[in-house]
């Protein structure tokens, strides 16, 4: 088996290519058409992560752009959810868990010692494989939850945040007349999208999204990937996604996780047309997974 590949900085866009035996392509207006180069927001070093004695992942390292879209692809069991749960510090809330490696944030490592997990967690906010609002708390309370736990002084403008986070996660007309409604009495698409505006509201700087369509209907769905297309104009956001067709659809770049290993990392458009490693390209045509 070859070695993984440790990728840094994702390369600039390429012109679109022509589908192959991948299958997958992305269409003309995809998102990886900018041509300038973006900033590195997150950078990853050698990043290694265990639950107790199991290795979950290993040496991974790659830059992630701001304010664009990363997917991370992989079978199950291939380290892509403890992966982001590193990136907000999530995973060493499980007992016995530890970190080795480094993860910068705007060039701060956020695992020193200074850091404030809760304040980093505000500004890397995640949103849930399973839609979670608050069951006992209204639809208002629940966007409104993040910056009460820490105190925060924007909560004298609360009517302008929560109908800013609701506007900018496609939410606010459907719920405007039932802000005292309980959140959890909304269907399994508007409780994600209520999710994703209470992570909005404390303003982030990334936006974790750990498969958040896997348990939602065709139709739901296609409205979170509108609502990722328009909030990457403002957030850098990672994505962890089992559907293929859905990672060409949102995202700038792909990294391909495999056995707890970073195997390819590039620009989206290029890894699903002409990938470098024979086993991504495995991956992608349904060869195993």
């Amino acid at each position: 088996m070859p070695p993984a590949i440790e990728a840094s900085s994702p390369p600039a866009a390429t012109p679109k290519g022509i589908k192959n035996s991948t299958g997958i392509s992305t269409p003309p207006d995809h998102p990886t058409a900018r041509e300038n180069t973006p900033a590195v927001k997150l950078s990853i070093e050698n990043l290694s992560a265990w639950f107790a004695s199991q290795q979950a992942i290993r040496g991974i390292s790659m830059d992630v752009s701001e304010r664009q879209v990363t997917a991370i692809i992989g079978p199950s069991g291939c380290g892509k959810s403890t992966f982001i749960r590193c990136l907000n510090r999530m995973h060493e809330l499980v007992p016995g868990a530890r970190v080795d490696g480094l993860v910068k944030l705007d060039g701060d490592n956020i695992y020193d010692g200074r850091v404030d997990p809760v304040f980093l967690r505000r500004r890397v906010g995640m949103v849930f494989q399973k839609p979670n609002p608050f069951p006992t708390m209204s639809v208002r309370e629940n966007v409104l939850a993040g910056l009460k736990l820490t105190k925060s002084e924007r909560m004298k403008q609360a009517p302008e945040i929560v109908e800013h986070a609701l506007r900018q996660a496609a939410l606010w007309r459907e719920v405007k007349d039932r802000l005292d409604k309980p959140g959890a009495g909304l269907s399994g698409g508007q409780q994600q999208r209520l999710c994703i505006a209470r992570a909005l509201a404390v303003e982030p700087d990334v936006l974790l999204m750990d498969e958040p369509c896997s348990a939602l209907d065709p139709i739901a769905t296609a409205r979170i990937e509108d609502l990722i297309h328009g909030l990457v104009e403002r957030y850098t956001i990672i994505i962890v996604t089992h559907n293929m067709q859905q990672a060409a659809r949102v995202s700038n770049y792909t990294a391909f996780f495999l056995l707890g290993e970073l195997v390819e990392f590039g620009e989206t458009d290029q890894l699903f047309t002409t990938p470098k490693d024979r086993r991504t390209e495995d991956y992608i045509t349904g060869k195993f997974g």
